[in-house]
C-alpha cells in the first residue's frame, strides 16, 4: 500500500494555553480555526510538508511522536533546549540525522530532525 501523509493532528487540553505555547515557544504561526463560532482546532503554516494541527480534546497527549524535519536543528536545539521538557537531548543517529526530542505542555512528543544526507 503507498501513503502519503497530509494532516496530523496532537490532542490538548486547553487549545488557548497550547496556541500561546506553539507560537511563542515553538513559533508556530496559526493558519487557520475551526469552527469559526467557538474554535476547538487550529491548523499551522507548513511549507509543503503533512498539515500540523492541535485539537482541545479529554483524551490527551496523542500517544505518537510528531516528527518536524528542520534545517538547523544545532541552532534550534540552543534556542529550546532551556524552555521546554527534554526527552531526548541533541543526537546523531546511526542512520544520517541528527535530533532531538521534547514534549508539549500537554505531554505530546515532538521531534526535531535534520537529515544529514540532504544538507
Amino acid at each position: 500500500m503507498k501513503t502519503r501523509l497530509l494532516h496530523v493532528r496532537a490532542n490538548v487540553k486547553e487549545l488557548e494555553r497550547a496556541i500561546k505555547w506553539y507560537r511563542d515557544i515553538l513559533g508556530f504561526t496559526v493558519e487557520g480555526m475551526w469552527p469559526p463560532e467557538n474554535p476547538n482546532y487550529v491548523h499551522f503554516e507548513n511549507e509543503g510538508g503533512a498539515l500540523f494541527a492541535i485539537m482541545e480534546n479529554e483524551k490527551y497527549p496523542s500517544l505518537g511522536r510528531f516528527n518536524f524535519y528542520v534545517d538547523d536543528v544545532d541552532t534550534l536545539w540552543e534556542q529550546l533546549k532551556g524552555k521546554v521538557t527534554v526527552i531526548e537531548e541533541l543526537f546523531s543517529t546511526p542512520y544520517g540525522s541528527k535530533k532531538f526530542t521534547i514534549l508539549d505542555i500537554d505531554g505530546n512528543e515532538l521531534g526535531f530532525v535534520q537529515d544529514e544526507k540532504l544538507l
